[in-house]
């Protein structure tokens, strides 16, 4: 279960568990041996975890994921890992003048220096299906009054084993309401609700990991196949009540 902080986790508190991160990490490194050999550097940046690199199958990358993911701290598991000698395809969405890494492809409804591509995230994405190994959702879910069909059309275009990153401002913090273009409250339960509480038939997700700082909430996603068997209990209840 998420401990959900009271107040935001100040810069100083935050720069200290990054290097709480990277020592753990570090150590963990040493000592499990199936991370021998694998060329994944891995950075903390305000908790949440960047991995950068190559390994050779989809199972190094999601072992990699769920390691780092499992360290008490980490609020999110951003990935830029090449496989089987393939870069990642990622995607900026809402990206504005700013991408979260040089080269993402970004989309926006206004056009800016860094928008590749205008588009409505609101209606259908200009994006063919399993073409996209990463999205990035940060700061928009926030700003659509109905983000499902966005969330949905996330899920039509990523590819197998692909991953919609999400940020958000918790609905307890002033971010949340201090912007007048926010329509949408969010919590680290409405990612319980995007993930299981969804009619039959609507794209379904595993969260692969969720959490909040005080300020924003996170949350990595992976679309699960129509025929997949839903989220172990034990793995849901590490992040939802």
């Amino acid at each position: 279960m998420v401990a959900m902080a009271q107040s935001a986790l100040s810069g100083e508190r935050l720069r200290e568990v990054d290097g709480f991160l990277t020592e753990a990490w570090a150590d963990l490194a040493r000592h499990d041996e199936r991370l021998r050999g694998l060329s994944v550097a891995v950075r903390f940046d305000r908790g949440v975890a960047h991995l950068d690199g190559a390994v050779a199958d989809p199972s190094e990358l999601r072992l990699v994921r769920d390691l780092v993911g499992r360290l008490a701290g980490v609020l999110g598991v951003w990935c830029r890992v090449s496989v089987a000698g393939r870069a990642p395809v990622v995607v900026d969405l809402g990206c504005g003048a700013t991408k979260q890494w040089p080269g993402n492809l970004g989309l926006d409804i206004y056009p800016a220096p860094g928008v590749n591509a205008v588009a409505d995230l609101s209606g259908s994405l200009p994006l063919a299906d399993d073409s996209v190994d990463v999205f990035f959702a940060v700061h928009i879910l926030e700003h659509l009054i109905d983000f499902l069909p966005l969330v949905d059309e996330c899920h039509r275009v990523l590819r197998p084993g692909g991953v919609l990153h999400v940020m958000s401002p918790w609905w307890r913090h002033v971010n949340a309401v201090a912007d007048p273009t926010h329509v949408r409250l969010l919590d680290v339960q409405t990612v319980k609700g995007i993930c299981g509480q969804r009619p039959p038939g609507t794209p379904r997700w595993y969260p692969l990991h969720v959490g909040c700082d005080g300020a924003s909430i996170f949350a990595d996603l992976t679309p699960l196949p129509p025929d997949a068997p839903p989220p172990p209990k034990s793995h849901l209840a590490r992040f939802f009540d």
